[in-house]
């Protein structure tokens, strides 16, 4: 079974050596790429300690990977970022720096106290991350440390990021490798970093989805034989693995999407001030998912550590594997010097693709497999005690699997219950549509009547109205002829008046009637002849 397991190893090496990202992976558009997203917020949601790892971790940084970092005048990662920020930082006031990727903030909040601390305060650090929770817990962490002015948070999508401002540094802290648009990204940097700006860099440069090259899984195999079985228990993936498992990380998330691109593309775009270089076999044996499998107190685990580096040293000295982790500082502007470790350059440092290494030799025996996958007397302790810790970690398995079966028996019990919910749900909401619909048909009447009914008040509005204007027509005609009946009945009153008066004269003349009889035709007679006189004297000058 081992040695068929080997064969597999040696098939797929050679089968994803040339495997180039493909064009699904390399989409920002589409499902594919939203899946990709969302597995990536997802995981890092609740990863409040981004960067916890595993004691043995520390143990190997401070044992072998300190001493030359302290031959560059560093002492660690973080170290390189309080230099090369803080010189900017000094240099003058107004400073700017962005962070890509900065996650929890953690880096960038010690930074911010550091330079605090050391007496500047007139800086501005802006944090860019995908993830808006991790963010908000920055967020929180800078006002609670009262740097809510130094520090501002922007969720964005790096592959699609536009810088707004012009820095005096960028910062990518193991951000690089989860980037599919490395050359977009770089084009932006290059374009707002100042000319005397700094880009400073800690991350991953290995094979893409942190898989080991075929030379490197060679070796990687080779040590894992002597791991005992107690050591090969993967507590990232929850897994045995009897052979180590060249696992593609990038899968489904952006997990070292493009980290094999990230060292050539640097070259391309930017000159290099600082390159350490490191690291590469032992990263499966100190990282997440078996450095806590060891003992960083006990010496055959630190004694397996130290073999590990050392021929991972030698290796990666010699040129037949190149490091996977790297530090740097890079600029816009070429420079006279640059500060490495003999022979590794950055361009020493480049891992062709194509290249194609002689396999090694590997030990196999059809007859008996298991001498293949252990190498039985390198363990720290007897085949007794692996037995004990096997059924120590089986016990701990049957204990958790009655856990976990007792939860999922609950959550079924619930799921039953839920199912019965949403039934009786469905139910409620089938009488609800139905009584929705009626509703809806009444309201559809309804409409219709109130609509007809707004027909018939409109045209007995406008029959009021015309009503209105006749009325004020006829208000206006009868206040006329009211008008003018007052003005008859004031001159019946003024002639009923006169007539009065009339008759009070003719009363007071009534003596005079007896004298009208005997005088009244003496005097028409009179009336006539001075008449008929007056007419001839007119004749008579007329003609004259």
């Amino acid at each position: 079974m081992a040695s068929l397991s080997l064969g597999y190893h040696r098939a797929k090496m050679e089968s994803d050596m040339h495997s180039p990202l493909g064009a699904s992976q390399r989409s920002r558009t589409g499902s594919a790429y939203a899946a990709r997203l969302a597995e990536e917020r997802g995981h890092f949601d609740d990863c409040v300690n981004v960067h916890r790892l595993p004691e043995i971790f520390h143990y190997w940084s401070n044992q072998h990977v300190r001493p030359g970092l302290e031959a560059l005048g560093l002492s660690s990662p973080d170290d390189l970022f309080r230099k090369y920020i803080g010189e900017h930082c000094q240099r003058g006031n107004n400073s700017r720096f962005v962070s890509v990727g900065s996650g929890n903030c953690d880096l960038e909040i010690n930074l911010a106290l550091h330079f605090r601390s050391t007496g500047h305060a007139d800086f501005i650090i802006d944090c860019l991350d995908l993830n808006s929770v991790m963010l908000e817990r920055g967020r929180i962490a800078a006002a609670e440390k009262g740097l809510a002015e130094q520090i501002h948070f922007v969720q964005v999508d790096l592959n699609e990021w536009t810088p707004a401002h012009e820095y005096d540094a960028v910062i990518a802290n193991q951000t690089l490798h989860h980037v599919v648009e490395l050359e977009g990204l770089f084009a932006k940097i290059k374009s707002c970093l100042k000319a005397d700006g700094s880009f400073v860099v800690s991350d991953i440069i290995g094979r893409n989805g942190h898989q080991r090259w075929p030379e490197a899984l060679d070796m990687v195999l080779e040590f894992w034989r002597k791991l005992p079985p107690s050591y090969r228990f993967n507590h990232a993936m929850r897994r045995y693995e009897e052979l180590y498992e060249n696992w593609d990380c990038s899968a489904e998330g952006f997990e070292g999407i493009r980290s094999q691109d990230i060292l050539p593309l640097l070259l391309s775009h930017f000159h290099f001030k600082l390159f350490f270089g490191f690291a590469n076999v032992i990263e499966p044996f100190v990282d997440r998912a078996f450095g806590y499998n060891f003992d960083a107190c006990a010496p055959w685990d630190r004694s397996f550590i130290d073999g590990v580096h050392q021929r991972d040293e030698t290796e990666i000295l010699s040129g037949r594997i190149k490091p996977t982790h790297m530090l740097a500082v890079m600029s816009n502007r070429p420079v006279t010097s640059m500060i490495f470790r003999e022979p590794l350059t950055p361009r020493f440092c480049i891992r062709d693709p194509a290249f194609r290494p002689v396999a090694a030799s590997m030990p196999s025996s059809p007859d008996c497999s298991q001498r293949d996958a252990y190498d039985w007397h390198s363990w720290p302790h007897s085949s007794q005690r692996e037995l004990e810790i096997a059924c120590e970690r089986l016990k701990k398995a049957e204990e958790e699997v009655t856990t976990r079966t007792d939860w999922a028996m609950h959550l079924d019990k619930e799921l039953q219950e839920k199912i019965a919910w949403g039934v009786s749900l469905r139910t409620q909401v089938g009488e609800w549509t139905s009584w929705g619909q009626q509703i809806q048909e009444q309201l559809e009447e309804r409409t219709a009547w109130a609509a007809e009914l707004e027909k018939q008040l409109e045209e007995r509005v406008a029959s009021l109205v015309r009503l209105n204007a006749e009325l004020e027509r006829v208000s206006g005609e009868l206040e006329a002829r009211t008008h003018w009946a007052f003005g008859l009945q004031q001159e019946v009153e003024d002639r009923d008046k006169r007539a009065g008066n009339l008759s009070e004269c003719l009363e007071q003349l009534a003596w005079a009637r007896p004298l009208d009889r005997y005088f009244h035709h003496p005097l028409y007679f009179v009336y006539r002849l001075v008449r008929g006189a007056r007419n001839r004297i007119s004749r008579i000058l007329a003609s004259a």
